[in-house]
């Protein structure tokens, strides 16, 4: 492996390039003997497939139609692509916000005991926070069904929902909409104030204006939580427009920058830099076998880095919808993303997105996301989608003119 890609890429196999969509070896016999999966696992590496067949197959005195048994999918292979991407992009905001972002992973070195717990996070396990089965679940309350292939605006959404069960990385997730990233909610999102001050930024003599509200917002801000930033956007039509090709660039160059979503039609890549005008991506189109903890609370992490280099595509192959990630630790590295935006972003005639300091005001007002009241969390709060309908569904991002 190339520092290139191992420098602080976590790569989780459900968080990194080589994360891979796992899968057991006998997908279609996991699914149907999952109920058994205690009594005949030694067995599955010798099963053949099964046929595709509508007459019935008798397993421990069971009896189980081939074309309805299981318990659902036992691998994501030909549909997670974008939900192993979305971790990818997640896994190294979390390297960011526990270990830095000069981290580097090196194989069978004793890491910190916060590398083990990323990736604990990240586990294909229900009762892991940001594992497969989460995001598919919740995938369910944006119009998703399970098994369906996500767009970088839905896995987005999706982020933004489950880090609201996730206490450990306290993360507030931002995903920008209409093109548009406004800094006085993020600075509404981020900011924990005590109760007082709480009260005493209600201004009852008006308004203020836009730089005094900033400047106001970020005096009495003690405490910032962690921003992931998500700016979800279409850069054309049938392609990327190349109009838009040199601030997408720039952004690779920001130093919050976690890279972009994107890639082509049902075939998602996780894009981390750019070469002259070739953007460089990892894949997570292998698959491989389920890990766990093992006995010692840790857990093997080989297979959670890059096996293989990380590739290269023209920038003009790009599918034209992306999702931009920048993750900011602390207020002052949001007001210097703010400063870069508005410097090589915002000089272009046809902006890529806009930023704006005040709320739209034809927009519905911006209430801070917030867990919904429930009696469970993780896994279990969202094991009915009936309790999805805490959640709004998205409205999606708007096409560009171009």
């Amino acid at each position: 492996m190339t520092h290139l890609y191992l420098g602080t890429f976590i790569s989780m196999k459900t968080a990194c390039s080589c994360l891979r969509k796992r899968s057991q070896k006998k997908t279609i016999c996991l699914s149907i003997l999952s109920k058994y999966e205690n009594q005949i696992t030694i067995f599955t590496d010798y099963l053949e497939e099964f046929p595709d067949t509508d007459e019935l197959v008798w397993i421990l005195g069971k009896q189980h139609l081939l074309k309805t048994g299981g318990t659902g999918p036992s691998s994501d292979a030909g549909w997670g692509c974008m939900l192993r991407c979305g971790q990818m992009m997640l896994a190294q905001a979390l390297i960011c916000r526990h270990l830095g972002r000069d981290w580097n992973w090196e194989k069978q070195k004793e890491q910190p005991k916060e590398y083990q717990r990323i990736l604990q996070c990240f586990l294909d396990r229900k009762d892991c926070c940001y594992s497969i089965h989460q995001m598919a679940q919740m995938g369910v309350g944006e119009g998703k069904s399970i098994g369906e292939w996500f767009g970088p605006n839905t896995v987005a959404q999706v982020l933004k929902k489950l880090a609201l069960f996730d206490e450990w990385n306290s993360l507030a997730v931002y995903v920008s909409m209409d093109n548009t990233v406004v800094i006085e909610d993020i600075k509404k999102m981020c900011c924990i104030l005590p109760l007082s001050a709480d009260i005493a930024t209600e201004n009852p003599s008006g308004s203020p204006n836009a730089s005094n509200h900033s400047k106001g917002t970020s005096a009495c801000c003690p405490a910032w939580k962690p921003l992931l930033l998500i700016v979800p956007l279409r850069l054309g039509i049938n392609q990327i427009n190349p109009v838009y090709v040199d601030a997408f660039k720039e952004c690779f160059k920001m130093p919050q920058s976690l890279g972009a979503l994107g890639g082509k039609p049902n075939n998602a890549y996780y894009f981390i830099g750019f070469l002259g005008d070739e953007l460089i991506f990892l894949d997570p189109h292998t698959t491989q076998t389920f890990v766990d903890t093992e006995e010692n609370g840790t857990v093997d992490d080989q297979t959670f880095h890059c096996l293989q280099p990380p590739q290269r595509m023209n920038i003009l192959n790009l599918d034209p919808s992306v999702a931009l990630g920048f993750f900011c630790k602390e207020e002052k590295d949001f007001d210097s993303w703010c400063s870069l935006v508005q410097k090589e972003i915002l000089k272009e005639n046809l902006r890529m997105f806009e930023l704006v300091q005040k709320h739209p005001s034809h927009w519905p007002p911006f209430v801070p996301p917030a867990k919904p009241e429930v009696t469970t969390t993780g896994a279990e709060f969202i094991d009915s989608t009936e309790q999805l309908e805490e959640f709004e569904l998205e409205e999606d991002f708007e096409i560009l003119n171009v």
